[in-house]
C-alpha cells in the first residue's frame, strides 16, 4: 500500500501546487479552478480545491488536517476550531509527485496571504497523528492545529474524524547511523510511496530524542537513497533500527467531523 503520487482526472489540476499569494492587481489569476473542484488520482485518491487565507507566514507540511466549509475555505484543523458536520483531509505535499527526476512531495512554508490548495479527502495518503492504533477506523482531533490522534479509545472532547485508517501505529526500517552527521544511509525496510516522511519523528540506538525528518534524497528512479535528521547521530551504527511515528500512511474515505467524543 503506498500513497497517491499522481494525478490525471482534471485537464490542468496539479494538486502539489499550491496557487498564491494572490494579490489585488499583482496579475497573478485566482482562483484557477471553481473551489469545490475535484481532481482524481492513483490509489483511488481524490482531492478538493480550497480557498486558505493565512494570517502570518505558515509552514504547510505532508499530512496536516484541515476542515472546510461549505463554501470551500479551509482551515487547519483542531479541536477548538472543528465544526461537526464539515468535511475534512490532508495537505498530501507541495511541489511535484514522484518523477524520475525526484521523490514524492514536501513541506512548503508560505507568507501571509490568500492562496488557493488542493486537500486530499480519498485514497492513500501522509497524515499527520500523535498516536495511532492500526486498523483503527476513527480519528479525532488534537489541541495541535492540522495534527490528529487515533487512541485505543476516544478522548472525551475531542471531535472523531470518521472515515480514516492507519495502516500501521508506526514504520521501522533499517539505517547506518554516523556519529555526528545527520544523514542516515544503506537503508532497507522502506519504500517512498509508504514513508517515511517529511516531518515524522524518528527514534533509534544513536538517534537524540525529539529527533525528526528533515529532509529525504531520492535516486532518478524514486528510490529513496538517503534521510537526513534534523539533529546529528550520537553513534556509529550499522543496520540500526529505526522507528518513524507522527506522519504515517492512512486510508482516507471521505472523512468528515462526526460527533464530539
Amino acid at each position: 500500500m503506498t500513497i497517491a503520487t499522481s494525478q490525471t482526472d482534471r485537464l490542468g489540476a496539479n494538486p502539489f501546487v499550491v496557487e498564491g499569494s494572490i494579490v489585488a492587481g499583482s496579475g497573478i489569476p485566482g482562483p484557477n479552478f471553481a473551489l469545490g473542484a475535484v481532481a482524481g488520482g492513483d490509489r483511488e485518491s481524490e482531492w478538493v480545491y480550497c480557498q486558505l487565507v493565512l494570517a502570518a507566514q505558515t509552514t504547510l507540511q505532508p499530512g496536516q488536517w484541515f476542515q472546510w466549509t461549505k463554501d470551500y475555505v479551509a482551515s487547519l484543523l483542531t479541536t477548538a476550531g472543528a465544526v461537526v458536520g464539515q468535511r475534512c483531509g490532508v495537505f498530501s505535499g507541495a511541489a511535484q509527485p514522484p518523477t524520475l527526476t525526484g521523490g514524492p512531495v514536501g513541506a512548503i512554508t508560505l507568507a501571509a496571504g490568500t492562496y488557493y490548495i488542493w486537500l486530499q479527502r480519498n485514497g492513500q495518503a501522509p497524515a499527520q497523528v500523535a498516536s495511532a492504533t492500526a486498523a483503527l477506523v476513527v480519528a479525532e482531533t488534537t489541541t495541535t492545529a492540522g495534527q490528529a490522534s487515533a487512541p485505543a479509545s476516544a478522548t472525551v472532547g475531542t471531535k472523531a474524524i470518521a472515515n480514516v485508517n492507519f495502516a500501521a501505529a508506526n514504520q521501522t526500517f533499517a539505517a547506518t547511523t554516523i556519529n555526528g552527521s545527520p544523514v542516515l544511509t544503506n537503508l532497507s525496510g522502506l519504500n517512498a510511496g509508504s514513508g517515511p516522511f517529511i516531518g515524522a519523528a524518528v527514534a533509534g540506538t544513536g538517534i537524540p530524542g525529539g529527533a525528526t525528518i528533515a529532509g529525504i534524497s531520492y535516486s532518478p528512479n524514486g528510490v529513496i537513497q538517503s534521510i537526513t535528521l534534523s539533529a546529528n547521530a550520537t553513534a556509529n551504527g550499522t543496520g540500526v533500527t529505526i522507528t518513524a511515528t507522527g506522519v504515517l500512511e492512512a486510508t482516507l474515505m471521505r472523512p468528515f467531523l462526526s460527533k464530539v467524543n
